[in-house]
């Protein structure tokens, strides 16, 4: 009997399984109620005296052997399941909840206000050519202008560059497209500026455009009213002039802030009053240069730089805080 177990030692130590299934049977055949171990110490009873003391010493060797066999095996599963399925690298739980960017937060609260009006969003690349940033815009090569839009060029003749303003999106947008348009664009723009706590070369802008029959600055009046009343709930605006290439008249918009705290006076300047955009009637010779009658239709845009709302709404001092990342500045807005 002795012979049979050292036997069945030889058996475990050797064995191998490659699926649970295979380990299962090797526990029943020496662990089960009617397993090999069950069966050897049912038979000690019958053992002489004088066999017992070896006999029980060969019955638990093989007891542990099984007992070391079963828990290696199982081991090996679990490693090989984990090893295929599960990313070990992976942070441990619990998981830290993240949040929407300051940036994407107020851009998407913009996009709703005008969606509500009729307003849709149009998108364009971020590498453009001079035709949509510039000339199409009633910018062309030697206009003065375009020294306030320094870029970042690509490729020269011709000339690719990253753009400087959403209005290539418009321009793309009118060339494949028939009035009645109502559109918004917001994206990521680039410009050779140096970089402060006012100004960065990367920002995101968001423009809007409305081209259809009898509109007027009446209707971008009206619409800038309801959009500063719905964003900020200030309604008090002022428009002044200025002057932008694509758009004639052309104007610079003003909320009334107030000066009701030490912040208030610093942003406003003593004033009271804040420019947070500019807007004005589409140019006739930008609707030519899409193939739009200018004697028929007329339109209104309007940009302004989401980076500048979000330091208001939330009263953020550097801009440069939207671009480095650091968390301790991103988890303040978790819950909005």
């Amino acid at each position: 009997m002795i012979e049979k177990i050292e036997e069945l030692l030889v058996e475990v130590n050797s064995f191998n399984a490659t699926s649970k299934e295979e380990i299962e049977n090797f526990r029943i055949k020496y662990n089960g109620k009617k397993g090999i171990l069950n069966d050897f110490f049912e038979k000690f009873k019958e053992v002489p005296n004088d066999q017992k003391k070896d006999f029980g010493q060969k019955i638990n060797t093989l007891k542990q052997a099984v007992n070391v066999k079963l828990e290696d095996l199982k081991n090996a599963s679990v490693s090989s399941v984990v090893s295929e399925k599960e990313d070990l690298t992976r942070p441990a739980f619990p998981l830290e909840l993240g949040s929407r960017h300051p940036i994407n937060l107020v851009k998407n609260r913009i996009i709703e206000i005008f969606k509500s009006i009729g307003f849709a969003v149009a998108d364009g690349p971020e590498i453009e050519d001079d035709w949509h940033n510039f000339t199409a815009l009633n910018l062309p090569e030697y206009h003065p202008a375009r020294d306030m839009q320094d870029t970042f060029f690509i490729e020269q003749n011709p000339d690719i560059l990253l753009r400087t303003h959403t209005s290539s999106v418009q321009i793309r947008y009118m060339e494949e497209n028939q009035p009645p348009i109502r559109i918004l664009s917001p994206g990521r723009v680039f410009r050779n500026e140096a970089v402060s706590s006012r100004s960065h070369c990367i920002f995101h802008q968001i423009e809007g455009l409305y081209i259809d029959e009898n509109v007027s600055f009446a209707d971008l009046k009206q619409t800038i009213q309801f959009f500063t009343t719905e964003l900020f709930g200030k309604s008090k605006i002022r428009l002044r002039p200025s002057y932008f290439p694509f758009t004639e008249p052309s104007a610079e918009i003003d909320v009334y802030w107030g000066l009701n705290s030490e912040t208030d006076y610093r942003i406003t300047k003593g004033t009271g009053w804040l420019e947070i955009m500019g807007c004005g009637m589409v140019d006739p010779a930008v609707l030519k240069n899409v193939n739009i009658d200018p004697e028929k239709y007329s339109g209104y845009a309007f940009g302004m730089g989401i980076e500048r709302i979000v330091m208001l709404l939330y009263q953020m001092s550097d801009i440069r805080m939207f671009f480095e990342n650091d968390i301790r500045t991103l988890e303040q807005f978790r819950s909005l």
